[in-house]
């Protein structure tokens, strides 16, 4: 089996990459960041999917981008809460983080070297997404020519990186139904950015909202718990 590094965050997309890249027979080293955002919630999902759907290994990777702030991930900048479909859809959000996906990404390329893996697997998504830069087809792009340029196995001409975004122009509620139809248990993933202090989702925040929409398009019920819908 062909080995592929595949970031893995807990959400509904990096669990729907994951299942993908298992379905097309690679051996899956699955990568998680706890890297000071607002909860560890989706980091407990990102476990028991990488379980579930039967990873090599599942690597999580300690960086503090709380030291840099400038996101409502990881500053004490408030969450946007009840927003309209219009205004998720215009602009950058202030729940970017600087960079994030070139940090992340970065890291899943140097493991990818160690371990002779040629594959990275990315749950970017831009038809249904909050305007993040860092998860559109040319910086896939870029990144993956970048990968080929400063690495070792690239230069020496011993492996050639490939940056796979299966989700990449899907719909949220084709991503579901994708999900759906490799018997994804979405229950075990997460989305929210601000989990209440009872442990359900806001269904307020961005991702919330996107999540809910998905799913009510795919004609489908999401399974977890909401504080509002």
């Amino acid at each position: 089996m062909k080995k592929a590094v595949v970031l893995l965050s807990g959400g509904l997309d990096s669990a729907t990459t994951l299942a993908i890249a298992r379905s097309e027979g690679y051996a899956c080293h699955a990568l998680s960041f706890q890297y000071g955002q607002r909860h560890s919630r989706e980091l407990e999902s990102a476990k028991k999917v990488a379980a579930v759907l039967g990873a090599v290994e599942h690597l999580v990777l300690n960086l503090d981008l709380r030291l840099i702030g400038g996101s409502a991930l990881t500053a004490d900048i408030p969450v946007p809460k009840g927003r309209s479909a219009a205004e998720i859809g215009h602009g950058i959000p202030i729940t970017y983080v600087p960079a994030r996906n070139t940090i992340f990404l970065s890291h899943a390329l140097g493991w990818a070297e160690v371990l002779g893996a040629e594959d990275l697997f990315f749950g970017a998504n831009f038809l249904d997404a909050s305007g993040y830069p860092d998860c559109r087809p040319e910086y896939i792009e870029a990144f993956e020519r970048l990968a080929n340029l400063a690495t070792k196995a690239g230069v020496e001409g011993t492996s050639r990186f490939k940056i796979h975004t299966p989700l990449i122009r899907m719909t949220k509620a084709e991503i579901i139904k994708k999900g759906h139809a490799l018997g994804l248990d979405f229950a075990l993933t997460w989305s929210c950015y601000e989990p209440t202090a009872d442990g359900r989702a806001c269904g307020l925040c961005d991702s919330c909202l996107l999540r809910l929409k998905g799913f009510k398009e795919a004609g489908l019920t999401d399974p977890l718990p909401y504080a509002a819908q």
